[in-house]
């Protein structure tokens, strides 16, 4: 599963860009530095999408899953699955 924000909060503009080239025929992919720690994207449509277990585990590692989904909510943070191209290509970075 997927999440990015799209509000105007500044979340990821306050951030460190690694990004990664594309490949032809691969989605645009890399690293973003967050709060001190390299979390890896995927370029989806314009929009950089970071996989929400990978959030969790090392961002939110202490937060209640049910208090990430209520600031998830007043935030405007959306999320979706990935298909299986999107996950192939998540893990190879």
């Amino acid at each position: 599963m997927f999440l990015t924000c799209e509000s105007t909060l500044g979340i990821a503009q306050a951030t460190v860009d690694y990004s990664g080239q594309a490949r032809p025929g691969h989605l645009p992919a890399g690293y973003q530095r967050i709060e001190g720690i390299n979390l890896g994207y995927l370029q989806i449509n314009g929009t950089r999408m970071f996989a929400l277990a990978q959030v969790l585990s090392d961002l939110f590692k202490d937060i209640p899953r049910a208090t990430i989904s209520k600031k998830m909510e007043t935030l405007r943070i959306k999320s979706r699955r990935c298909d299986l191209a999107e996950l192939r290509a998540l893990k190879a970075i």
